[in-house]
């Protein structure tokens, strides 16, 4: 009997937004696995008391852009992903532009809704990596690392439990909204950037009339990705997304646990 071939090519989860801009947030696994190298695992348990459990909004839950991030800066170890039912926190836009050439998602607070999302349990140099590729460590960083408590957010794994609660990257910028005030749905990069374009001529004027010009002329540029997220808020588009609260000392980069 041939062997299942869990490469991340050949599940379809190889590309890497920070590469591939547009493809934001990636391509995420169908269901729980074990991120090892180029390949995605089975699972044979859902929580990890030695790891931190840290929820998942955008590209963090595609395997190669996790890849991409820890090995760069050589981190190899194993990495569990499992996927969860997460009641009270979804997904909005952040109120900034990413020298990634993107505009990147963020958690918002759901009150009674419940989301698909990944819980990353993270060990302690994984956490490290990808505290610092969100900003964590920087006075003037994009997010900020929160525990989000149970019951007030409700994380439920595959096998009915659930966790008494887990991290999130909660962004220091705010987050776009819809026009009413209320937090608006990421519908992808590509629609997103489209409808941005159209309705704001000073965007265009700054990056462009089409997605694939904005990712150009963003990428790596930070004077003007820091325009763009200015014009954000200078067009009264932005607005709270419900958990900043939570970022405490407790949640800005310690890996311990409230209360441990």
């Amino acid at each position: 009997m041939p062997v299942e071939d869990r490469t991340l090519r050949a599940l379809g989860l190889d590309v890497v937004p920070r590469e591939h801009p547009l493809e934001y947030p990636g391509a995420w696994p169908r269901e729980s696995g074990l991120l090892d190298g180029d390949r995605l695992l089975p699972l044979d348990r859902w929580a990890f008391e030695d790891r931190v459990p840290v929820i998942s909004i955008g590209s963090n839950a595609c395997p190669a852009q996790l890849r991409h991030k820890l090995a760069g800066s050589g981190v190899t170890s194993p990495l569990p992903m499992v996927r969860a039912r997460v009641a009270g926190v979804g997904i909005g836009v952040s109120a900034h532009v990413s020298r990634m050439g993107y505009v990147a998602n963020s958690p918002v607070a759901t009150p009674g809704r419940v989301s698909e999302l990944f819980v990353l349990w993270l060990d302690a140099r994984q956490l490290t990596v990808i505290d610092a590729s969100e900003g964590v460590p920087l006075p003037r960083g994009n997010f900020r690392r929160a525990w989000l408590p149970a019951p007030d957010v409700r994380v439920e794994l595959p096998d009915g439990s659930t966790l008494p609660g887990a991290y999130a990257y909660v962004n220091r910028r705010g987050v776009l909204h819809d026009g009413t005030g209320t937090p608006r749905t990421h519908p992808g990069q590509r629609p997103l950037l489209t409808d941005l374009l159209a309705t704001l001529p000073r965007l265009r004027a700054l990056f462009g009339s089409t997605p694939e010009e904005f990712a150009a002329r963003a990428r790596a540029d930070r004077a003007l990705c820091e325009k763009g997220t200015r014009l954000f808020a200078e067009e009264g588009l932005v607005t709270t997304g419900g958990l900043e609260r939570y970022t405490t000392s407790a949640g800005t980069g310690s890996a311990d646990r409230p209360g441990t």
